[in-house]
């Protein structure tokens, strides 16, 4: 019998649930969202548990990496129904953790990207490490930063959200905080995920919850360039400034133009949604298109599958990806991104 890809369990005052799929740095896939989901759901209503604390398996180097791409690569090349149906369950269990009623508590040591981002930064609290690395990359492979970046992003500081968004951008430990994707920074974490259940939260008192970023000198930079109302005016802002900016444009370039488009509008219009559904749903809209594109399915095959690095992006150029194609993935579905969390 191989061990379970999440293990739930009560111990002391808290639901704990460890992430438990090694071999792929605990990436997300349906089994374990939805031992996630039915953990959260059955501990909402117990009164013996205070709090949910999250976690990975010792030894391994990440805390969650991500989803499972290529299920939904070769999901996207059928007619893209399991794909749908997972990101359903995984903006449903996303969704769960931000209206969660009990304080929720994620020690992110180690890889925290895409999927180990959704599960993590919509709960109260998160424990970032020296072990920290931090991105939402989906532009590099033709996706776009979803499991709540839409509402999550947009409400970084400044213009730091859009920045992450489009450049994919890792972030280190400190730096994890200093931006506001951690609410608290522990030197170690041996020992801490016990005393948080045996305690309860005081077991946070005392650990850092402020931090300089490392990057500081070039949030001006970043604030005025990425501000700009198009990616194109972003990206001629970053050539225009400093090496760094300049390193910056270059790295956008080599991203996937549909999805820089799309980031850039659902930033704008998560922004502005007024609670967390309604950006959800318009994730939904997106992830349910966006896996069927060539531009997805290339973005693999170059990461993923050959890893050669050289996507041949469809479209192939920040103008060729016109207003009528970006307004096509934030069409509505209908019925069906209200079914997607349990709405009628």
């Amino acid at each position: 019998m191989s061990e379970p890809t999440v293990i739930a369990r009560k111990q002391g005052r808290a639901g704990r649930i460890t992430l438990n799929r090694p071999k792929a740095l605990h990436s997300l896939n349906s089994d374990m969202v939805k031992r996630m989901t039915d953990a959260l759901v059955k501990w909402e209503v117990d009164e013996s548990v205070e709090l949910i604390v999250v976690d990975h398996a010792e030894g391994t180097r990440g805390f969650c990496a991500g989803g499972d791409v290529r299920m939904l690569a070769e999901s996207g090349a059928k007619d893209g129904k399991e794909a749908r149906e997972f990101f359903a369950a995984e903006y449903r269990l996303n969704t769960l953790i931000k209206e969660y009623p009990k304080p929720y508590v994620a020690i992110i040591d180690g890889v925290t990207m895409g999927g180990g981002v959704g599960i993590s930064v919509h709960g109260d609290y998160r424990v970032a490490t020296p072990n920290t690395l931090f991105a939402m990359p989906e532009s590099g492979i033709g996706l776009f930063p979803d499991v709540g970046g839409g509402w999550f992003l947009p409400r970084l500081p400044g213009e730091l959200g859009m920045w992450l968004a489009l450049t994919g951008e890792r972030l280190k430990g400190e730096d994890v905080l200093a931006v506001g994707v951690a609410t608290h920074f522990a030197e170690e974490t041996d020992g801490l995920a016990d005393a948080l259940c045996e305690a309860g939260i005081s077991a946070l008192d005392g650990l850092k919850t402020e931090a300089g970023a490392s990057f500081t000198d070039h949030i001006p930079e970043i604030d005025a360039c990425f501000a700009k109302q198009s990616v194109e005016e972003i990206v001629s802002c970053l050539q225009a400034g400093s090496d760094w900016a300049q390193g910056q444009a270059a790295g956008l370039k080599k991203k996937s133009p549909l999805t820089l488009k799309i980031a850039h509008r659902q930033l704008h219009e998560g922004g502005q949604c007024k609670d967390f559904r309604e950006n959800m749903r318009m994730e939904y809209r997106i992830a349910s298109r966006l896996v069927l594109t060539k531009s997805f399915h290339e973005g693999v095959r170059a990461v993923l599958i050959d890893k050669d690095d050289k996507p041949d992006w469809t479209p192939g150029s920040l103008e060729e990806v016109r207003p009528v194609i970006l307004n096509t993935f934030f069409e509505t579905l209908g019925e069906d991104e209200l079914k997607f969390i349990g709405e009628k």
